[in-house]
């Protein structure tokens, strides 16, 4: 590595510089640490990522090498949880595995396992001002009535308008990793809620742009589609601590069956299906789009807006969407488990707006989709919780983080081939409560492209029953 500087520097100096690391120093007292440095030419100076802060700082200290730390402004706290919480024995075990990890590490547990409690107790262990990601404003509001009840401070919001920095803050991934040059040197532990969203292109820079040397990622499904779990874990450290449904059900979660029922097209929609599914096809095939591929969709999108005949082929691929998902006869199954759980409380979830509509238009019923303002989505919940409404559709809007009510009874009407999507649902039925016994039924339209999709989705632990 070329360094400028000749003469030994009697300490390194490390500073927080725009979302990286600036250090000073002569090349044989940074050796320890060249694998995380580059020389940058326009400032004369090493530049390291901001996350590497915390390895670079204990290879000095361990080789007692002097230097000067002018990058970090997050504090020792004296955080003090206001009440003696007595986590469950996963949830202890999850805490101490992330402890013995060196607080770096992802923590795995099912939806409803109890993640935020984890979370919290980490907080009071480690009592350095800390950061809070997650994916939704939802979820930031949740999270921080949470910890307001829970530390006797102002608690931070960061996103949705809010702009108001404190020892402890909630942020959204997307308002974090905006601001991260600016706030990256403020807080000593990261946590990162839902952690599977941090690998994507924008979101990675709020955790690599952070100093941040206690890192806790949490999710119920570490794997991702693009593979990108391996960059996960090198943002945040490796899964410490896994528990699955299968291992918590029936003590810690509720005890659940699955109920998957084929749906049969009536003939003229069959008929209606089996022409738009066909068209779609040979289309697909005459322009050799692979549409497995990454990106062959986008592909595929960009090829039938060149020709009438491609306008008609994409047309048909809707067509054939929506009676797969909509059908009349998927409708009707739904009339019948509804009537079969009157009296109790049902989540009913489909894989997009249209169909959710649908089933609201139909049975008169509330829908919650991502174009639902936050207030009414609240209002209904919250009807939802005191049973004043029995009944309650949404697309993917409660497939994560959001605390819904204790409810046994949930239906897929449509879905995509999602593992994470399809675990996420089935968690949201599992809160424990004495005799409960949740059901998750599964809707498919037999002979269409559902059934592939439902045995995608299907590959995991929970479903092998």
């Amino acid at each position: 590595m070329a360094d400028p500087i000749h003469a030994i520097q009697e300490e390194v100096w490390i500073r927080f510089e725009q979302g990286s690391l600036r250090i000073t120093g002569s090349s044989q007292q940074l050796a320890p640490v060249a694998a995380s440095l580059r020389w940058d030419e326009r400032t004369d100076c090493y530049r390291a990522e901001a996350r590497r802060y915390g390895i670079i700082l204990l290879t000095l200290h361990q080789l007692r090498i002097p230097f000067r730390d002018e990058a970090r402004r997050f504090n020792r706290q004296n955080f003090q949880l206001l009440q003696h919480y007595a986590p469950r024995p996963h949830q202890q075990e999850a805490l101490d595995a992330w402890l013995a990890a060196k607080r770096q590490g992802v923590v795995v547990l099912p939806t409803g396992a109890g993640k935020t409690l984890v979370a919290r107790l980490a907080i009071a262990k480690t009592q350095r001002d800390t950061l809070i990601l997650v994916p939704t404003l939802d979820l930031m509001q949740q999270w921080h009535e949470q910890l307001a009840a829970s530390f006797l401070i102002p608690i931070g919001l960061l996103g949705g308008g809010d702009y108001q920095l404190e020892s402890i803050t909630v942020s959204t991934y997307d308002s974090a990793y905006l601001r991260m040059e600016q706030i990256g040197d403020r807080f000593g532990l990261l946590i990162c809620d839902e952690c599977h969203h941090l690998p994507a292109t924008t979101t990675r820079l709020a955790a690599i742009q952070s100093i941040a040397p206690f890192r806790l990622g949490l999710t119920a499904t570490p794997e991702r589609t693009d593979g990108q779990e391996a960059d996960l874990y090198d943002l945040l450290g490796a899964i410490c601590y896994r528990s699955e449904i299968t291992d918590l059900e029936g003590e810690y979660l509720a005890p659940y069956r699955l109920e998957q029922i084929a749906v049969h097209l009536d003939p003229d929609e069959r008929i209606a299906y089996n022409n738009a599914y066909a068209q779609y096809r040979d289309f697909v095939r005459s322009c050799g789009v692979k549409l497995s591929e990454p990106n062959g969709w986008s592909q595929f999108v960009q090829i039938c807006h060149r020709s009438q005949e491609g306008r008609a082929a994409y047309r048909a691929y809707l067509l054939q969407k929506r009676l797969a998902r909509a059908s009349r006869a998927k409708l009707r199954t739904v009339w019948q488990l509804l009537r079969r759980h009157k009296g109790e409380q049902v989540l009913l979830f489909t894989d997009d707006n249209a169909t959710a509509y649908a089933i609201g238009e139909t049975f008169f019923l509330p829908v919650i989709t991502h174009h639902t303002r936050i207030s009414e989505r609240k209002q209904m919940l919250d009807n939802f919780r005191s049973g004043e409404l029995p009944f309650l559709v949404n697309s993917h809007v409660l497939n994560e983080g959001v605390d819904v009510p204790d409810v046994a009874v949930g239906i897929i009407v449509s879905g995509s081939g999602s593992v994470r999507a399809h675990v996420q649902r089935l968690g949201r039925i599992l809160r424990p409560r004495e005799g409960k016994q949740a059901i998750l039924y599964e809707l498919v339209s037999e002979g269409t492209a559902e059934t592939f999709t439902s045995e995608k989705r299907r590959q995991h632990l929970a479903y092998q029953r």
